[in-house]
């Protein structure tokens, strides 16, 4: 897929969330919806800040970071964008349900933290165990 297919796709799809949420916003009632509507309203928000994350990351990581490989960047800037929204999302879901605390948010930033590093070194070591195994090693063999 080119960048500017990606790039279109995802600007299409964002407008898209957009005009969900926004529809959402204006017919349903928060008060006397029911599980459904709260979810339609959390999923469409989510995937609302996913795109707009993802695209403005990219724009930031490709005029910032020009040494990057493209692919790179728009992975990095995709897998942030999803852990902005479900922060975003997860803050916005208790403080509806009045459960949102100094210890909540701490705990919900530690525990993004911790998994975008585990992702981060996971990434580092995959890479490593594919470069291990693209070489080309001799097997001398003993008489």
């Amino acid at each position: 897929m080119s960048l500017r297919l990606y790039l279109f796709i995802m600007s299409a799809m964002t407008a898209g969330c957009v005009l969900a949420f926004g529809y959402i916003i204006l017919t349903i009632d928060p008060e006397t919806t029911n599980n459904i509507g709260l979810v339609l309203f959390y999923l469409s928000l989510l995937l609302s800040i996913v795109g707009a994350a993802a695209l403005s990351g990219f724009v930031v990581r490709f005029v910032f970071f020009r040494h990057e490989l493209i692919i790179t960047t728009v992975k990095t800037a995709f897998r942030q964008s999803f852990f902005f929204a479900g922060f975003i999302a997860a803050v916005l879901f208790l403080l509806s349900r009045n459960l949102l605390s100094w210890l909540n948010l701490s705990i919900l930033i530690i525990g993004l933290s911790l998994l975008e590093f585990f992702l981060l070194s996971y990434g580092k070591n995959q890479q490593v165990n594919n470069n291990l195994n693209d070489k080309n090693y001799k097997i001398i063999k003993l008489p």
